[in-house]
């Protein structure tokens, strides 16, 4: 059902939806911030508060590496398998980076390109040696024609569309992790028609749903934390969120 955001796991969402049936994915899944390095060995060690109680009880950010690549590959096979055309937005930090990497090599029939977003600024490194993170990934995946790193039916002229995208952060809201608006309505705007499906299987505090509400696409989301739903309701208008 579009317009709604179905409270659990998108593995679970997932299942229930049919081949193809979605025209974009957009998303920003959880980084992982929690699993640490310790002893040159992972360790789920919570460092900072904010971190450890981001999700509450739902989630806590700290997957063991092996299980954060495999539940990730396991995502990434089932939104290839609903739609075309995949951004994946991830940040490399330390709990993600060699899943990342991995990712990448698994999926390279897949990748047909990346793109890198700029934010403009860097918030400082929690520790010292780190160098401050001022950009992220969007992993573009398109399911049959990734070969070529033309698009089919883009909205964009040519020469028009870098790969470095320059956008800062928008006011934080409680979800501390969320990403900006302007972000998304970036990709419907080159890539999307109104009236399209998008689906977003890690929608938080509903970044993906204002976007698509604001261009006139319609959305599907999945989100584990009713807390986070609760705030994408409030942001959308008139109270159409349909919460499931």
């Amino acid at each position: 059902m579009s317009n709604t955001i179905y409270n659990e796991s998108c593995l679970d969402t997932l299942k229930r939806m049919e081949d193809n049936t979605v025209d974009l994915v957009i998303t920003s899944p959880p980084y992982n911030m929690n699993l640490r390095i310790r002893n040159g060995e992972y360790t789920s060690r919570q460092i900072v508060k904010e971190f450890s109680t981001k999700y509450d009880n739902e989630f806590k950010d700290n997957i063991p590496i092996e299980k954060y690549n495999e539940f990730h590959s396991s995502v990434l096979r089932e939104l290839l398998r609903v739609s075309p055309l995949v951004f994946y937005n991830i940040q490399l930090v330390t709990g993600s980076k060699r899943s990342l990497f991995k990712m990448i090599g698994e999926f390279s029939e897949y990748l047909k390109e990346m793109i890198v977003w700029d934010k403009l600024k860097a918030q400082p490194a929690m520790q010292k040696g780190v160098m401050n993170s001022r950009y992220e990934f969007i992993l573009v995946f398109d399911k049959n024609d990734a070969i070529s790193r033309m698009f089919s039916n883009p909205k964009f002229e040519r020469g028009t569309l870098d790969n470095l995208w320059e956008l800062g952060s928008e006011k934080k809201s409680k979800h501390k992790a969320s990403f900006p608006v302007s972000l998304v309505e970036k990709i419907l705007t080159n890539f999307t028609e109104e009236n399209q499906i998008v689906y977003d299987p890690f929608m938080g505090s509903g970044s993906t749903a204002v976007a698509c509400q604001n261009l006139n696409r319609k959305y599907i989301g999945s989100e584990i934390s009713k807390d986070y739903i609760e705030i994408a309701q409030e942001r959308l208008s008139c109270g159409q969120l349909k919460l499931v």
